[in-house]
C-alpha cells in the first residue's frame, strides 16, 4: 500500500495474533520498525533476472533494498532571446527597473515553428546521451508541465518522438514551478516501490503563451524552456535521493494562477449549474494572475522551512551541502532563502538573469548548465527546492552522479 511518502509499504501477513509487524514509512522515505529508523525501500524487481521485464508485466513482489541516482541531464531553450530593453518598447519599464527588482535581464520565448514538445524532446535526448543510455530501455517518462500542448497531456507524444519501442508508461505531472521536484520524488517512488529501473523526468513549460504582454508586473518574469534528468535504480548504498519534504496549500492558490475565464463559465451555467446553451461555447484560460508581494512572502517563509526539514531527515546541516539550487523565480527570493539558511553566494546556483522564470524547467535547466560547466561534480550534494502555483512547494536533498 502507498502512504504519504509515495513509497511502498509492504503488507505483511499476520502469522500469529500476538505478533504484529510494525512497519511504516515517513514522509522522507525512511522506513522504521520497532523504533529503529533505517533506509528500507521496496521493489518488485527480480534481482539477477537475465531477461528484461517491463514494469507493467505481472511479477512476484520481493522486498529488497533499492535506491536511485541521477545519471544524466539535458536542457533546451528557444532561439529567440527577449531582453529587458526589448520589453521596454512594449510596456512602461526599463532594464534597470526589471533587473533591480527581479535579477532578470533576458528570457527565451518560443516563436515560429518551435514547440514545447520539441524542447522537451531535445532536453530528454541530451540527458540520455550524457548517460549513454538507449531510450528503448526506459521504463517511465514523467512530463512535468502546466502548459501542455494537448489538454490530455504531452508525455506519450514525447515517448513517441524519442522512439521508445517498448511502450513505457508516460504521463504528465501538473504542479507548476514545483513540478520538477514532484517529478523527481515520483520517479524515486516508482523505482523504490514499483520495480521501475530507468525513469526520465522532464520539466518543461511555455508560460509565454499565458502571459499578458501588456502587464508590466508579469510579462517581465517568464520565459520558456525544458530540462530533463535520467533517474536510475541502484543499490541502497549509492542512493542519490537522501530525503525530501513536500507541501500544498490551496488557500494560497488565489495569489497565483491562470483559471478559466469566469465570464465564459458564468454564461454557460444557470443558478442550478445546468447548461443555458447547448452546445457549450469554447472556453479559454486567462493570462497568469499573480499577487507578487504575497508570493514573495510565501516563498521566503516556506522554502527555508522545507529545506531545513529535508536536511534534518537526511541527518545533514547546510554546511554539509555543496550547492543550493532553487526554482529560478526572482533573485530577491533566492538571496533571501540563501541568507536564512546561511548559504554563501558562491554555493548558490542561479541562471535567472539569462532565462527568467521557466517554471518546471528552471531547476533542471540550471542543474544541466552547472553540470556541463564543471561546477557540479559527481558526489556533490545539492539542496533543491521548487515553489509556486497551487500553492505547492517542496525540497529534495540529492547527490549528483
Amino acid at each position: 500500500m502507498a502512504n504519504a511518502s509515495g513509497f511502498f509499504t509492504p503488507s505483511v501477513p499476520r502469522l500469529r495474533s500476538k505478533i504484529q509487524p510494525s512497519i511504516g514509512v515517513s514522509r522522507s522515505g525512511f522506513c522504521f520498525s520497532g523504533g529503529i529508523s533505517r533506509r528500507v525501500v521496496c521493489s518488485s524487481a527480480i534481482e539477477g533476472a537475465e531477461k528484461h521485464v517491463s514494469p507493467s508485466e505481472s511479477r512476484m513482489p520481493k522486498l529488497v533494498r533499492k535506491g536511485c541516482k541521477l545519471v544524466g541531464c539535458g536542457s533546451a531553450v528557444p532561439s529567440l532571446s527577449v531582453s529587458n530593453d526589448d520589453l521596454s518598447k512594449i510596456v512602461d519599464t526599463s532594464d534597470e527597473w526589471i533587473s533591480v527588482r527581479t535579477g532578470i535581464r533576458n528570457r527565451r520565448v518560443m516563436s515560429g515553428k518551435e514547440s514545447l514538445k520539441k524542447l522537451a524532446v531535445e532536453a530528454a535526448q541530451k540527458a540520455l546521451e550524457m548517460a549513454d543510455f538507449d531510450p528503448n530501455d526506459l521504463d517511465l517518462i514523467l512530463m512535468c508541465t502546466s502548459t501542455p500542448e494537448d489538454i490530455f497531456g504531452s508525455a506519450p507524444q514525447i515517448q513517441r518522438e524519442l522512439g521508445c519501442r517498448n511502450s513505457p508508461l508516460a504521463y504528465d505531472i501538473t504542479a507548476a514551478c514545483s513540478g520538477f521536484v514532484l517529478g523527481l520524488i515520483s520517479a524515486a517512488s516508482h523505482i523504490r516501490g514499483g520495480g521501475f529501473r530507468n525513469v526520465l523526468v522532464i520539466g518543461a513549460d511555455g508560460l509565454s503563451r499565458f502571459v499578458d504582454w501588456t502587464d508590466r508586473g508579469t510579462c517581465i518574469l517568464f520565459g520558456d524552456a525544458a530540462g530533463a534528468v535520467l533517474v536510475q535504480a541502484c543499490d541502497a548504498e549509492e542512493d542519490g535521493l537522501l530525503s525530501f519534504d513536500l507541501h500544498s496549500d490551496g488557500e494560497g492558490g488565489r495569489h497565483l494562477g491562470a483559471p478559466i475565464n469566469d465570464n465564459e463559465t458564468d454564461e454557460l451555467l444557470g443558478s442550478n449549474g445546468s447548461a443555458l446553451d447547448f452546445p457549450p461555447k469554447k472556453s479559454s484560460y486567462s493570462c497568469i494572475q499573480m499577487n507578487g508581494k504575497e508570493v514573495f512572502r510565501f516563498a521566503v517563509r516556506c522554502v527555508p522551512q522545507s529545506i531545513e526539514s529535508a536536511l534534518e531527515k537526511a541527518g545533514l546541516v547546510s554546511g554539509n551541502v555543496d550547492w543550493l539550487l532553487l526554482h529560478q523565480a526572482n533573485q530577491r527570493i533566492i538571496d533571501a532563502v540563501a541568507t536564512r539558511l546561511d548559504f554563501p553566494q558562491e554555493k548558490v546556483i542561479s541562471n535567472l538573469a539569462n532565462y527568467g522564470n521557466t517554471s518546471a524547467a528552471s531547476i533542471p535547466l540550471a542543474l544541466d548548465e552547472a553540470v556541463r560547466s564543471g561546477k557540479v561534480k559527481p558526489g556533490h550534494t545539492i539542496a533543491a527546492a521548487g515553489f509556486g502555483a497551487g500553492l505547492t512547494w517542496g525540497s529534495a536533498i540529492i547527490r549528483w552522479g
